[in-house]
Protein backbone atom coordinates (compact mmCIF):
# COMPACT_ATOMS: atom_id res chain seq x y z
CA UNK A 1 0.00 0.00 0.00
CA UNK A 2 2.49 1.94 0.73
CA UNK A 3 4.90 1.93 -1.89
CA UNK A 4 6.51 5.35 -2.60
CA UNK A 5 9.76 7.42 -4.02
CA UNK A 6 10.63 10.89 -3.11
CA UNK A 7 12.99 13.12 -3.55
CA UNK A 8 15.82 14.28 -1.27
CA UNK A 9 14.98 18.25 -0.90
CA UNK A 10 15.81 19.79 2.37
CA UNK A 11 13.72 22.03 4.34
CA UNK A 12 12.91 25.94 2.63
CA UNK A 13 13.73 28.51 4.50
CA UNK A 14 11.28 31.17 6.15
CA UNK A 15 10.28 34.04 4.39
CA UNK A 16 11.36 36.73 6.76
CA UNK A 17 10.73 39.64 4.22
CA UNK A 18 8.73 42.49 5.88
CA UNK A 19 6.37 44.14 3.40
CA UNK A 20 6.12 46.57 0.75
CA UNK A 21 4.16 49.90 0.92
CA UNK A 22 0.57 49.57 2.57
CA UNK A 23 -1.78 49.29 -0.66
CA UNK A 24 -4.28 52.33 -1.39
CA UNK A 25 -7.97 51.96 -0.16
CA UNK A 26 -10.46 50.70 -2.14
CA UNK A 27 -13.17 52.52 -3.55
CA UNK A 28 -16.00 51.93 -3.40
CA UNK A 29 -15.41 49.06 -0.50
CA UNK A 30 -15.23 45.61 -1.49
CA UNK A 31 -16.76 42.20 0.78
CA UNK A 32 -14.29 39.24 0.58
CA UNK A 33 -15.49 36.17 2.83
CA UNK A 34 -13.03 34.38 3.84
CA UNK A 35 -13.29 30.56 5.80
CA UNK A 36 -10.99 29.82 8.17
CA UNK A 37 -10.10 27.45 11.25
CA UNK A 38 -9.25 27.92 15.03
CA UNK A 39 -5.52 26.72 14.75
CA UNK A 40 -2.54 28.88 15.88
CA UNK A 41 -0.48 29.22 12.42
CA UNK A 42 -3.72 31.02 11.54
CA UNK A 43 -3.67 33.90 14.41
CA UNK A 44 -2.99 36.24 12.04
CA UNK A 45 -6.93 35.93 10.93
CA UNK A 46 -8.87 37.45 13.37
CA UNK A 47 -6.60 40.87 13.59
CA UNK A 48 -6.58 42.11 10.69
CA UNK A 49 -10.50 43.14 9.79
CA UNK A 50 -10.02 46.57 11.10
CA UNK A 51 -6.64 47.22 8.63
CA UNK A 52 -8.69 45.73 6.22
CA UNK A 53 -11.10 47.62 6.46
CA UNK A 54 -9.51 51.05 6.43
CA UNK A 55 -8.31 49.26 3.07
CA UNK A 56 -11.77 49.39 1.62
CA UNK A 57 -12.03 45.28 2.36
CA UNK A 58 -14.81 44.41 4.26
CA UNK A 59 -13.80 40.54 5.87
CA UNK A 60 -16.58 38.46 6.48
CA UNK A 61 -15.03 35.26 8.41
CA UNK A 62 -16.37 32.15 7.55
CA UNK A 63 -15.61 29.53 11.03
CA UNK A 64 -14.56 25.48 9.74
CA UNK A 65 -13.42 23.01 11.82
CA UNK A 66 -12.25 20.89 9.09
CA UNK A 67 -9.80 21.44 5.98
CA UNK A 68 -11.67 19.76 3.83
CA UNK A 69 -14.50 21.35 4.56
CA UNK A 70 -13.70 25.06 3.88
CA UNK A 71 -11.84 23.71 0.62
CA UNK A 72 -14.95 22.33 -0.09
CA UNK A 73 -17.12 25.71 0.33
CA UNK A 74 -14.62 27.11 -1.75
CA UNK A 75 -14.59 25.14 -4.89
CA UNK A 76 -18.42 25.65 -4.75
CA UNK A 77 -18.21 29.16 -4.74
CA UNK A 78 -18.78 30.18 -0.82
CA UNK A 79 -16.03 31.23 -0.43
CA UNK A 80 -13.23 34.43 -2.07
CA UNK A 81 -10.18 32.88 0.35
CA UNK A 82 -9.66 29.78 2.40
CA UNK A 83 -7.31 28.25 4.43
CA UNK A 84 -7.19 24.68 4.00
CA UNK A 85 -4.74 21.65 4.53
CA UNK A 86 -1.20 21.55 2.69
CA UNK A 87 -2.46 18.75 0.82
CA UNK A 88 -5.44 20.26 -0.24
CA UNK A 89 -4.49 21.87 -3.75
CA UNK A 90 -3.44 18.43 -4.89
CA UNK A 91 -6.76 17.09 -3.83
CA UNK A 92 -8.68 19.57 -5.35
CA UNK A 93 -7.27 19.28 -8.61
CA UNK A 94 -7.58 15.45 -8.42
CA UNK A 95 -10.91 16.44 -8.02
CA UNK A 96 -11.32 17.77 -11.43
CA UNK A 97 -11.87 21.60 -10.30
CA UNK A 98 -10.19 24.17 -11.89
CA UNK A 99 -11.29 26.49 -9.19
CA UNK A 100 -8.26 26.81 -6.47
CA UNK A 101 -5.61 29.23 -6.94
CA UNK A 102 -2.55 28.72 -3.92
CA UNK A 103 -1.45 31.78 -2.72
CA UNK A 104 0.73 31.13 -0.15
CA UNK A 105 1.61 29.15 3.51
CA UNK A 106 1.43 30.09 6.36
CA UNK A 107 3.51 28.20 8.93
CA UNK A 108 4.88 25.39 10.06
CA UNK A 109 5.99 23.12 13.09
CA UNK A 110 7.86 19.88 14.31
CA UNK A 111 5.35 17.21 14.79
CA UNK A 112 5.61 14.77 17.09
CA UNK A 113 3.64 11.24 18.37
CA UNK A 114 1.86 12.53 21.47
CA UNK A 115 2.54 8.90 23.55
CA UNK A 116 0.08 8.33 26.54
CA UNK A 117 1.89 7.97 29.94
CA UNK A 118 3.56 4.39 30.72
CA UNK A 119 3.57 3.87 26.84
CA UNK A 120 6.87 3.07 25.70
CA UNK A 121 7.44 4.87 22.18
CA UNK A 122 11.55 5.34 22.01
CA UNK A 123 11.57 4.83 18.46
CA UNK A 124 9.51 3.80 15.10
CA UNK A 125 9.59 0.53 15.78
CA UNK A 126 7.52 0.90 19.06
CA UNK A 127 4.33 1.39 16.85
CA UNK A 128 4.30 -2.15 16.37
CA UNK A 129 0.95 -3.16 18.37
CA UNK A 130 0.05 -0.12 19.34
CA UNK A 131 -3.29 1.59 19.02
CA UNK A 132 -2.81 5.18 17.25
CA UNK A 133 -5.75 8.00 17.25
CA UNK A 134 -5.95 9.35 13.86
CA UNK A 135 -7.84 11.81 11.76
CA UNK A 136 -7.86 10.15 8.18
CA UNK A 137 -7.48 12.33 5.30
CA UNK A 138 -6.30 15.47 7.80
CA UNK A 139 -3.11 17.51 7.02
CA UNK A 140 -1.53 15.78 9.76
CA UNK A 141 -2.31 12.51 8.46
CA UNK A 142 -0.79 13.02 4.95
CA UNK A 143 2.27 14.19 7.04
CA UNK A 144 2.59 11.22 9.37
CA UNK A 145 1.48 8.63 6.75
CA UNK A 146 4.31 9.73 4.35
CA UNK A 147 6.88 9.68 7.24
CA UNK A 148 6.04 5.92 7.85
CA UNK A 149 7.04 5.50 4.20
CA UNK A 150 10.08 7.32 4.63
CA UNK A 151 11.02 4.93 7.51
CA UNK A 152 10.32 2.00 5.92
CA UNK A 153 7.43 1.30 8.70
CA UNK A 154 4.56 -1.03 7.49
CA UNK A 155 1.49 1.03 8.26
CA UNK A 156 -0.62 -2.29 9.26
CA UNK A 157 2.59 -2.64 12.08
CA UNK A 158 -0.05 -0.57 14.39
CA UNK A 159 -4.03 -0.36 15.07
CA UNK A 160 -4.81 2.54 13.12
CA UNK A 161 -7.87 4.47 15.50
CA UNK A 162 -9.73 6.94 13.54
CA UNK A 163 -11.15 9.33 15.60
CA UNK A 164 -13.77 11.70 14.26
CA UNK A 165 -14.59 15.33 15.19
CA UNK A 166 -12.32 18.15 16.63
CA UNK A 167 -8.97 17.35 18.62
CA UNK A 168 -10.61 17.73 21.84
CA UNK A 169 -12.22 13.52 21.03
CA UNK A 170 -8.05 12.54 20.46
CA UNK A 171 -7.07 13.91 23.76
CA UNK A 172 -10.22 12.26 26.04
CA UNK A 173 -9.18 8.81 23.82
CA UNK A 174 -6.05 9.69 24.80
CA UNK A 175 -7.08 10.13 28.84
CA UNK A 176 -9.42 7.66 29.13
CA UNK A 177 -6.54 4.94 27.70
CA UNK A 178 -8.38 4.06 24.64
CA UNK A 179 -5.24 4.23 22.43
CA UNK A 180 -2.15 4.70 23.29
CA UNK A 181 -0.75 7.65 21.36
CA UNK A 182 -2.40 10.62 19.18
CA UNK A 183 -1.56 12.11 15.41
CA UNK A 184 -3.07 15.46 16.39
CA UNK A 185 -2.75 18.59 15.97
CA UNK A 186 -2.19 21.96 18.55
CA UNK A 187 -3.33 23.03 21.33
CA UNK A 188 -4.78 19.21 21.35
CA UNK A 189 -0.91 17.88 21.41
CA UNK A 190 0.15 20.00 24.43
CA UNK A 191 -2.97 19.83 26.30
CA UNK A 192 -1.95 15.82 27.36
CA UNK A 193 1.76 17.00 28.28
CA UNK A 194 0.55 20.01 30.72
CA UNK A 195 -2.42 18.03 32.07
CA UNK A 196 0.21 15.27 32.73
CA UNK A 197 -1.45 11.95 30.94
CA UNK A 198 1.14 12.37 27.64
CA UNK A 199 4.50 13.36 26.65
CA UNK A 200 5.90 14.35 23.15
CA UNK A 201 7.32 11.37 21.77
CA UNK A 202 10.63 13.35 20.22
CA UNK A 203 11.98 9.94 18.45
CA UNK A 204 8.99 9.94 16.32
CA UNK A 205 8.90 13.47 14.50
CA UNK A 206 6.37 13.53 11.87
CA UNK A 207 6.59 16.64 10.37
CA UNK A 208 9.94 16.49 8.36
CA UNK A 209 9.11 13.99 5.31
CA UNK A 210 10.62 14.94 2.14
CA UNK A 211 7.26 13.96 0.59
CA UNK A 212 5.26 16.80 2.33
CA UNK A 213 7.09 18.78 4.76
CA UNK A 214 6.66 20.98 7.54
CA UNK A 215 3.82 23.35 6.26
CA UNK A 216 0.63 23.32 8.40
CA UNK A 217 -1.38 25.12 5.73
CA UNK A 218 -2.29 26.99 2.67
CA UNK A 219 -4.39 30.45 1.91
CA UNK A 220 -6.10 29.41 -1.21
CA UNK A 221 -8.16 31.24 -3.61
CA UNK A 222 -11.31 30.92 -5.85
CA UNK A 223 -10.44 31.57 -9.06
CA UNK A 224 -13.18 33.87 -9.48
CA UNK A 225 -12.17 36.02 -6.60
CA UNK A 226 -8.49 36.02 -8.52
CA UNK A 227 -10.48 37.66 -11.25
CA UNK A 228 -12.99 39.61 -9.91
CA UNK A 229 -11.66 40.28 -6.89
CA UNK A 230 -7.88 40.80 -7.72
CA UNK A 231 -7.72 44.02 -5.78
CA UNK A 232 -9.25 43.21 -2.48
CA UNK A 233 -7.26 39.58 -2.15
CA UNK A 234 -3.98 41.52 -2.83
CA UNK A 235 -4.62 43.79 0.43
CA UNK A 236 -5.82 40.50 2.27
CA UNK A 237 -3.01 39.08 1.58
CA UNK A 238 -0.67 42.09 2.40
CA UNK A 239 -2.69 42.70 5.58
CA UNK A 240 -1.95 39.74 6.78
CA UNK A 241 1.93 38.98 5.84
CA UNK A 242 1.90 42.26 7.86
CA UNK A 243 0.33 41.03 10.85
CA UNK A 244 2.02 37.58 10.32
CA UNK A 245 5.17 39.66 11.10
CA UNK A 246 4.42 41.65 13.77
CA UNK A 247 3.76 38.43 15.66
CA UNK A 248 6.04 36.77 15.01
CA UNK A 249 8.60 39.00 16.46
CA UNK A 250 6.71 39.15 19.56
CA UNK A 251 5.61 36.17 21.46
CA UNK A 252 3.71 37.08 23.75
CA UNK A 253 1.29 38.75 21.13
CA UNK A 254 1.08 35.50 19.35
CA UNK A 255 0.24 33.75 22.33
CA UNK A 256 -2.26 36.12 23.31
CA UNK A 257 -3.67 35.95 19.43
CA UNK A 258 -3.61 32.08 19.81
CA UNK A 259 -5.62 32.37 22.87
CA UNK A 260 -8.55 35.21 21.33
CA UNK A 261 -8.92 32.83 18.27
CA UNK A 262 -9.05 29.31 20.12
CA UNK A 263 -10.74 30.90 23.31
CA UNK A 264 -8.21 28.81 24.97
CA UNK A 265 -6.79 29.25 28.38
CA UNK A 266 -3.78 31.89 28.17
CA UNK A 267 -1.24 28.82 29.68
CA UNK A 268 -2.14 26.38 26.65
CA UNK A 269 -2.16 29.22 23.95
CA UNK A 270 1.11 30.27 25.48
CA UNK A 271 2.73 26.23 25.16
CA UNK A 272 1.02 25.54 21.87
CA UNK A 273 2.11 28.60 20.05
CA UNK A 274 5.68 28.23 21.15
CA UNK A 275 6.53 24.98 18.88
CA UNK A 276 4.64 26.92 15.89
CA UNK A 277 6.87 29.22 13.63
CA UNK A 278 4.83 31.80 11.47
CA UNK A 279 5.80 32.23 7.75
CA UNK A 280 5.19 29.82 4.91
CA UNK A 281 7.67 26.90 4.03
CA UNK A 282 5.95 25.45 1.65
CA UNK A 283 6.81 26.27 -2.45
CA UNK A 284 4.73 24.82 -5.98
CA UNK A 285 7.60 21.93 -5.89
CA UNK A 286 6.93 20.98 -2.50
CA UNK A 287 3.45 20.86 -3.78
CA UNK A 288 4.05 18.67 -6.73
CA UNK A 289 6.16 16.02 -4.20
CA UNK A 290 2.70 15.79 -2.68
CA UNK A 291 0.62 15.51 -5.17
CA UNK A 292 2.85 12.58 -6.71
CA UNK A 293 3.61 10.95 -3.38
CA UNK A 294 -0.26 10.87 -2.74
CA UNK A 295 -1.21 9.45 -6.09
CA UNK A 296 1.43 7.32 -5.15
CA UNK A 297 -0.65 6.05 -1.90
CA UNK A 298 -3.53 5.76 -3.19
CA UNK A 299 -5.28 8.15 -1.41
CA UNK A 300 -5.75 10.81 -4.37
CA UNK A 301 -7.14 9.66 -7.70
CA UNK A 302 -4.25 10.47 -10.19
CA UNK A 303 -1.24 12.07 -10.17
CA UNK A 304 -1.89 15.76 -10.85
CA UNK A 305 1.72 17.68 -10.04
CA UNK A 306 2.38 18.35 -13.19
CA UNK A 307 -1.07 20.84 -12.92
CA UNK A 308 0.48 22.77 -9.43
CA UNK A 309 1.96 25.66 -11.58
CA UNK A 310 -0.95 26.53 -13.15
CA UNK A 311 -2.73 26.59 -9.91
CA UNK A 312 -0.84 28.46 -7.65
CA UNK A 313 -0.09 32.13 -8.00
CA UNK A 314 2.98 33.75 -6.36
CA UNK A 315 2.31 37.22 -7.60
CA UNK A 316 -0.30 38.37 -4.84
CA UNK A 317 3.16 37.38 -2.18
CA UNK A 318 5.88 38.79 -4.30
CA UNK A 319 3.48 42.40 -4.79
CA UNK A 320 2.31 42.67 -0.83
CA UNK A 321 6.22 42.19 -0.12
CA UNK A 322 6.80 45.16 -2.81
CA UNK A 323 8.97 42.54 -5.28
Amino acid sequence: MFSLVVAAVGMLPLRANAVGPEPAPLSPPVELTVGYQKVGHLAPMILIADDLKKLGVNLKLVEFVRYADARTALLAGSLDVASVGPADLAIALAQGSTNVVGLMGVGSSLKYVIGRNGVKFDSWDDLKGKKIAIAPGSAVWFQFAATLVEKNIPYNSFQAINIQGGGANFDQALKKGEVDGIVTWEPFESIPVMDGYGYFAKNLEYGSSKAVGAELGLLVASKQAVESKRAAVERFVWTYLKTQEALKKDPKKFAEAYAQLSGMAPDIAAKASAVITLGEVVSPDQIKRQAKAFADLGVIQKDVSGQVDSAWDASFVEKALGK
